[in-house]
């Protein structure tokens, strides 16, 4: 058997039916981001080394400063090992991440997605956009237009990056503003924030909060500060609340008809009615060269009816195997993506 010059052992996931995906999801991850990042000749296949499962990665090019950024960066990656010989050698990986992980994980609440497959969600998304370095230098501007409690949030602050959310349902903005003004003080952050009505030409819309913070208070008198803004309001009408071409990537969860049913249980039950409302203002938004990644139930929304909408919108789905990211959530959730460009 011929091993790999690297090997990547994955982080356990706390969802046992989303571990037994994870080998094959990752693996798939990291093609799509090697793909963006014209990392050539790149392969991946899993392994067994001594009975404990590995992802293997062949390359025709040694791994540079670039190539352990994205492995850093993949949604399940916990250890990478250059063989040499019969031995494993780690690899020190940078650190990606600005704050503490709790910034993620701590929220839990029933219908939460499980935070490997939001990040994953956002690295694929990312690859397709014509500028993927933004992802790892801090400039990639996200939009979740259905945000919830603010997973995909605070994925993209914990990557340096600077967020904006969108959600109607008034008890997840309230529930994600509590969240992020405790955790920013019991962190000692320095930061501001700002909860106000949200009205706009004499005309109530929801209500907006808006926080800037950084690591350090350094950084912070430096001027080195993300901004994260969370809309309370209609994510089918964004004019003057989201200015035009100013985001790089909305990736969002699409309702599931399970859990998601915060937009009314026939939008719930049928998504893509939803998404063919929205989607003007999510393009609208979106850069030349930016990319939109959803993730969707196979059973309430048909990914081939998806395509098409995608497409009557303007949008070009990416190429590549349609069941890549396709996996079995539940009974009733047959998860998968879809990434298209503009």
């Amino acid at each position: 058997m011929h091993v790999p010059e690297h090997l990547i052992l994955l982080a356990p996931s706390a969802n046992r039916v989303y571990a037994a995906d994870a080998p094959r999801l990752v693996g798939a991850e990291l093609q799509a981001l090697a793909a963006g990042f014209g990392m050539t000749g790149a392969r991946v296949e899993p392994i067994t080394l001594a009975g404990v499962d590995y992802l293997g990665l062949h390359s025709d090019e040694d791994l540079d400063d670039t190539g352990k950024q994205l492995l850093a960066a993949l949604s399940a990656a916990h250890a990478v090992f250059r063989r040499e010989g019969d031995l494993l050698a780690p690899v020190r990986l940078p650190r990606l991440g600005h704050y503490p992980d709790d910034l993620v994980t701590i929220q839990k609440y029933q219908g939460k997605t499980n935070e490997q497959w939001t990040r994953l969600l956002l690295n694929v998304t990312a690859a397709a956009t014509r500028t993927p370095g933004r992802l790892l230098d801090g400039g990639l501007q996200v939009l979740d237009p259905m945000c919830g409690r603010g997973t995909t949030l605070n994925i993209a602050l914990s990557l340096g990056l600077d967020a904006i959310g969108v959600d109607v349902d008034r008890k997840d903005y309230e529930a994600y503003s509590a969240f992020l003004k405790t955790w920013m003080r019991q962190h000692r952050l320095k930061h501001t924030v700002e909860d106000a009505q949200l009205t706009i030409g004499g005309t109530k819309r929801g209500r907006r909060l808006t926080a800037q913070l950084a690591p350090t208070k350094e950084d912070f008198k430096a001027g080195g500060v993300q901004h994260l803004t969370y809309l309370s309001t209609d994510t089918t009408d964004l004019q003057g609340l989201v200015r035009s071409g100013s985001v790089d990537v909305v990736a969002t969860d699409t309702p599931y008809g399970v859990q998601h049913g915060s937009h009314g249980d026939r939008l719930a039950r049928r998504p893509l009615d939803l998404l063919d409302r929205a989607l003007p203002e999510w393009t609208r938004v979106l850069r030349t060269g930016g990319a939109v990644g959803l993730s969707y139930n196979r059973h309430v929304a048909p990914r081939d009816e998806l395509v098409a909408l995608l497409a009557d919108h303007g949008l070009a789905v990416a190429d590549g195997d349609p069941d890549a990211f396709r996996h079995r959530v539940d009974a009733s959730i047959d998860r998968d993506l879809v990434v298209a460009s503009k």
